[in-house]
């Protein structure tokens, strides 16, 4: 990551200095100020149907702060996914669920408390609905990884500590029309509903791995038949 990003937060109003320990904390990495690189995408975030919003513009330092990147290479997706389990309210409504929620919370875990910044993916309401399909075993582990980039969401970058909370400086807040952009949020939610419909019709219970096979054949962490997750 660089030493200087320039990241934005979508909202209905204003924020000039984010403050910590304010928000929502059961977002997908906690507690903490969720920002993106994208301009764009944080227009799309700050409207409603009924709401014009803003995309909040800041710069961060980030030389000095601790640094927990999901999607570097040095992770997985149930590293991913361990993150979200801590965080996230999930449907657990079957018994697969639930020992698939024990199996990963005991081994894919991950520190990620110990850091001042988590980047990684955004885990939108269709997205939240492909983890919840993986634990409920009804789509494999390769058809999770390739249906979280279907609707392009990127990575979103967020501040979890006081440290990091001082490193932000606002620049300027620019306006998004509901018009104009919640069109859009919906067509890419829209989007990626469709493509995941159409990706889990191709899976396969002969070939592919599904959350009881790892389970019952004791995947770890460090297992080579576990895709690295990186996202350029």
């Amino acid at each position: 990551m660089k030493e200087k990003l320039t990241i934005y937060h979508g909202s209905e109003k204003i924020i000039q200095k984010p403050v910590f320990g304010f928000g929502n904390k059961y977002n997908d990495y906690g507690l903490g100020f969720y920002c993106t690189e994208s301009i764009e995408l944080a227009k799309e975030w700050a409207c409603s149907s009924e709401l014009d919003g803003y995309a909040n513009e800041y710069t961060i330092q980030t030389k000095g702060l601790k640094i927990l990147s999901l999607t570097s290479g040095d992770y997985n997706i149930l590293n991913w996914l361990f993150v979200l389990l801590q965080n996230r309210k999930f449907r657990i409504d079957s018994e697969i669920a639930s020992q698939a929620k024990k199996y990963i919370e005991n081994n894919f875990v991950v520190e990620y408390r110990n850091y001042d910044i988590i980047q990684g993916y955004r885990a939108d309401d269709s997205y939240f609905s492909f983890a919840n399909a993986f634990l409920s075993n009804t789509i494999s582990i390769s058809q999770l990884e390739r249906a979280m980039v279907l609707g392009k969401l990127g990575e979103q970058i967020v501040a979890i500590s006081k440290e990091a909370f001082e490193c932000i400086q606002f620049v300027k807040a620019v306006p998004a029309s509901k018009e104009q952009y919640y069109p859009k949020k919906l067509s890419r939610d829209t989007s990626a509903r469709e493509e995941f419909k159409k990706e889990k019709s191709k899976g396969n219970i002969l070939t592919e791995k599904y959350m009881i096979d790892i389970i019952r054949e004791g995947w770890k962490n460090d297992d080579d038949r576990l895709q690295r997750v990186v996202l350029k």
